[in-house]
């Protein structure tokens, strides 16, 4: 879109939040939104002028860093990075050898171990509900294994100042952090939903006052299905996503301003014959390149995904996650959710999809290796020194590159038909089994201290023993 579209849809979201405002549940949350200068009626709902808004987002870094255990993981999040992140939060999990089933604490464990296996995936992420597993232990169980399994940048949900609070104190724990120094960067993140269309829940609510006092990452998404949660057109959704996600990235810079914050967008559709959402749409990629164009037109790191409506990892998973992939990464989003093992609309995490995924990820890495056309590379000898009708499969320029020249593929086949065939004649999800079962045998966690290791398990136990902590709604 020009300058002016986008600057008319900001400025429409601008009226939307001080002339309809957004309703927030939570009493905190209203009191800081008032205390700002917003106003407040007895229905919840929160009026603010644009000005509380651009000082917010004037506060708002454009960039900031992640911190890892492993320092080789440390990321920057905005200007031209883009981080991938794997599937976070099915309740299912899929795999060709045991179908459909509810997630497990091993499911998580074994999705993570996927995550941490492939340097492309980024930061680790929710991977399956693991629903052995009460969900007001659910929490402990989840990072003690982003911490032992995995030396990437951990994901937390936001379901209650309890979860947070035990969650965080791990992450000091595990990462041997003071509470200044952890409170002086960025080690987890969190994805604020808001309840499109308009209001910010209780515990979405508590999250971004947790996160942002605690100087952790808030990706601000409101959950905008076309011609369902919001207008059923793109330009009305686009506005509706906008507000939303400015009301949240408000409340952050209210609580603490500097806080890190994503601008975060899931714009898509339903499909208008059954109201079911509908990914990997012509309408999810336009919305997500004019979302990136939102995002930079504030200043602000832009979240977007790679998600799919298909129920099973077939040709129309992968058109429609490489669809959604294509509105992310040519629009510009610094940081891609779902990127690996999305499927059902994001009801399974599968494993197949995962590997497939991973595929398609790594082809992205390397299209954005920038193109070498320096003399050497132009092979103006090597043009010279094959004749016509010649071929360049022997001389020196090839025989020096030939090893390292293309994309090597994880799982895609380049075999004939007949050495495809005398292979099994295998569909690429079958090979992808074979691929995921094969990283997960010869997989071995990142070292961890034995005493941190302890310490973990000590306070699993305890707070275990004390009844965990229940989500807040």
């Amino acid at each position: 879109m020009s300058e002016d579209e986008i600057a008319g849809i900001h400025q429409a979201a601008l009226g939307v939040l001080a002339n309809d405002g957004m309703k927030v549940l939570l009493e905190d949350g209203r009191t800081r939104f008032e205390s700002a200068g917003a106003s407040v009626d007895e229905s919840f709902m929160v009026r603010m002028d644009p000005e509380l808004v651009s000082s917010a987002l004037a506060s708002a870094p454009a960039e900031f860093d992640l911190h890892a255990r492993n320092p080789e993981r440390n990321l920057s999040v905005g200007g031209r990075n883009v981080i991938f992140a794997p599937v976070g939060g099915p309740p299912h999990a899929m795999d060709l050898d045991r179908g459909r089933r509810a997630g497990t604490l091993e499911d998580f464990s074994d999705l993570l171990r996927l995550s941490q296996a492939y340097d492309v995936i980024h930061v680790t992420s929710q991977q399956v509900e693991p629903q052995d597993v009460p969900v007001n232990f659910r929490h402990l169980e989840t990072t003690r294994s982003y911490l032992t399994l995995s030396d990437k940048v951990p994901f937390i949900y936001s379901r209650g100042i309890g979860q947070v609070t035990d969650c965080f104190e791990m992450l000091r724990m595990g990462l041997g952090l003071t509470e200044d120094k952890f409170a002086a960067g960025h080690y987890c993140y969190t994805v604020i939903n808001t309840n499109s269309p308009r209001q910010l829940d209780i515990p979405m609510a508590l999250g971004l006052i947790q996160f942002a006092a605690a100087n952790q990452v808030s990706i601000v998404t409101p959950f905008t299905l076309a011609g369902a949660m919001a207008p059923v057109t793109l330009a009305g959704a686009l506005v509706l996503q906008h507000a939303e996600a400015l009301a949240g990235i408000t409340l952050t810079q209210i609580t603490r301003p500097g806080a890190p914050v994503v601008y975060g967008a899931f714009t898509s559709n339903v499909d208008m014959r059954s109201g079911a959402p509908a990914f990997g749409t012509p309408e999810a990629a336009k919305a997500a390149f004019a979302s990136g164009q939102l995002a930079r037109h504030i200043g602000l790191p832009w979240r977007s995904s790679g998600v799919c409506t298909s129920n099973t990892p077939d040709a129309q998973a992968g058109y429609e996650s490489m669809m959604n992939m294509m509105g992310a990464t040519l629009g510009g989003a610094n940081f891609v959710l779902h990127t690996a093992g999305w499927l059902e609309s994001g009801l399974s995490a599968s494993f197949e999809k995962f590997i497939l995924d991973v595929e398609m990820a790594q082809m992205y890495a390397e299209l954005f290796q920038p193109l070498d056309t320096s003399k050497k590379e132009m092979g103006l000898e090597a043009i010279e020194e094959v004749q016509p009708g010649g071929h360049f499969f022997g001389i020196g320029h090839t025989l020096e590159r030939y090893e390292t020249a293309f994309y090597e593929p994880v799982v895609f086949s380049r075999a004939n038909f007949g050495q495809w065939t005398e292979s099994g004649s295998l569909t690429a999800a079958q090979r992808a089994n074979t691929v995921w079962k094969q990283v997960l045998s010869d997989f071995e966690p990142p070292p961890l201290e034995d005493s941190i290791r302890q310490n973990l398990d000590e306070f699993v136990a305890r707070r275990s023993a004390e009844g965990g902590a229940p989500p807040e709604s």
